[in-house]
Order: structure tokens, then C-alpha cells, then sequence
């Protein structure tokens, strides 16, 4: 358990969630590592988070990018011996037509489910060198989603490759225990950032990325296996996994989208 982290990995820390948890952790006893895709929005949160007294270095790059951030990580951990890495890096994609659906698929589970691979890896083998053993001060977590608790029909390649987030994080903090690698799986309901800016579909229980980041925080500093939130979405989340299929069936539409089976939408 990581109460208060002072070496810090975030990846798509250019906005959003991961954003928020930079300048959440910021601070004059903190060392960040953020990266992003963006040049731009990257330099801004970590001129912000330099403003806090922290000491930041940034790596602009893609998580689909295996070597450079395998490189990356560990030249990071070289630094300084990383204590907590989120998995933040993301993107929510869909498609409206049959035809989109391969490639929606595809890009999802390269970027929401290789991308994590990309980053856990490598840090938990850098973390699983230390000594002594059972290590000390090491702590994974990866970003899921509340819609991973089931396929949604909205969204299949987003909630399938959120599933698979999901359960890949709660395997790994079971396999990785006697090592003493903590491992937390976050699962954040809907959350005001540039993705959900463009999306038209109703957003129940939107929260702010800044409480978003409080509360991630707080879970992790309790060693938390699942940070799951707003309060309300755990209570829906529970209960359609345990629905009878036939009432998932009716529940389960993409409602705010265009239906597959619909040409003329």
C-alpha cells in the first residue's frame, strides 16, 4: 500500500483522467513521468505540474510503441525506482456501421489492451528486480471502465476491450501478491474530458476529471483490487451482471447510436 507515491508513471497524461492525476500528485517531493501523444498539451500539463514544485520528465509517444516505451520505462526507472504506474492511455471507439466494426475492434484491443501490456510489463519487470524481497513501494494500476463489466451494445470494441483490462488486472494482482507488486484495476463511469465533449449520447453521473482524480487517488493509497465510480454506476454495474439474459437482452440497445441493424440510420 502506497499512500503517498513519490515517483510517479502516468501514460495519456496529455488530458482527461491522466491529466488530472498528474497535477493531483504534483507536488515539491514528487517525481513525475508523463507521456502523451500531443507535444503540446503534454509540455502544458508538465509546465503545470513543474509549477507545483514537482520535477517532471515527459516522453511523447504512443503506447502501441513496445520498444520505445519499454525503453522509456525502464530509462525512467534507472532515474529514479518507479513506486506507483498507471495505465491510463485510451480510446473510446466505435462504429455505426457493420462495416466499421473490424477496424474498431482492432484499434480498441491494440491501444486499450496492448497499450496496457506495453506499460505493465515492463514495469512490473524492473519493480520485480528490486531487493529485498517480497519488494516494497511498488504498485501498478490500469484503466478499465465501468462499461467492462459487461458487453455493451453501444459500444462492443470499447466494453470488450475494457473486459479484458479488467480481468487481466485482477489476474495479475492475485499472480503478483507474494511478490509484493500491488496491482489496482480502475473502472471510472463517465468522465468530462475531450472524448466525452464530442460524444452526444446521454452521460449519466458525469463527474469531473478532477474528482475522478481524487478519488483513483484515495483508492490507491488503500490498496484497493477495484476502484470503480461514481457510487451510482457500482450499483448499476452489480446489477446487470447479475440480470437473467433475457432482461439484459431488452436492456442491452445502443440507445444515443445508430443501431447495426438499421441501414437507413
Amino acid at each position: 500500500m502506497l499512500a503517498n507515491p513519490k515517483v510517479i508513471l502516468i501514460t495519456g497524461a496529455s488530458s482527461g483522467i491522466g491529466e488530472a492525476l498528474a497535477l493531483h500528485y504534483a507536488a515539491h517531493d514528487v517525481t513525475l513521468f508523463i507521456s502523451g501523444r500531443d507535444m503540446r498539451r503534454l509540455d502544458a500539463v508538465a509546465e503545470a505540474c513543474r509549477a507545483t514544485g514537482a520535477n517532471v520528465s515527459t516522453w511523447v509517444g504512443d503506447v502501441t510503441d513496445a520498444k520505445g516505451l519499454r525503453d522509456w520505462i525502464r530509462s525512467c526507472n534507472d532515474d529514479q525506482p518507479l513506486n506507483l504506474v498507471i495505465a491510463n492511455a485510451g480510446v473510446a471507439l466505435g462504429a455505426s456501421t457493420v462495416t466499421g466494426l473490424h477496424q474498431a475492434a482492432v484499434d480498441s484491443f491494440h491501444i486499450n489492451v496492448n497499450g496496457v501490456f506495453n506499460t505493465v510489463h515492463p514495469a512490473i519487470e524492473v519493480m520485480s528486480q528490486r531487493r529485498p524481497y517480497p519488494v516494497r513501494n511498488a504498485q501498478v494500476a490500469v484503466m478499465s471502465s465501468v462499461m467492462g463489466y459487461a458487453g455493451m451494445a453501444r459500444s462492443p470494441a470499447y466494453s470488450s476491450s475494457k473486459a479484458a483490462v479488467k480481468h487481466y488486472g485482477q489476474a495479475l494482482r492475485g499472480a503478483l501478491r507474494g511478490m509484493g507488486i500491488a496491482v489496482s484495476v480502475i473502472c471510472p463511469g463517465y468522465v468530462a474530458s475531450a472524448l466525452t465533449d464530442r460524444n452526444t449520447s446521454p452521460m449519466p453521473f458525469l463527474i469531473s476529471a478532477e474528482t475522478a482524480a481524487r478519488i483513483i487517488a484515495k483508492g490507491l493509497a488503500r490498496d484497493k483490487a477495484l476502484i470503480t465510480f461514481p457510487w451510482q454506476m457500482v450499483l448499476l454495474s452489480r446489477l446487470v451482471i447479475n440480470l437473467p439474459g433475457i432482461i439484459v437482452d431488452r436492456l442491452n440497445k445502443p440507445w444515443g447510436v445508430p443501431r447495426l441493424e438499421d441501414p437507413t440510420e
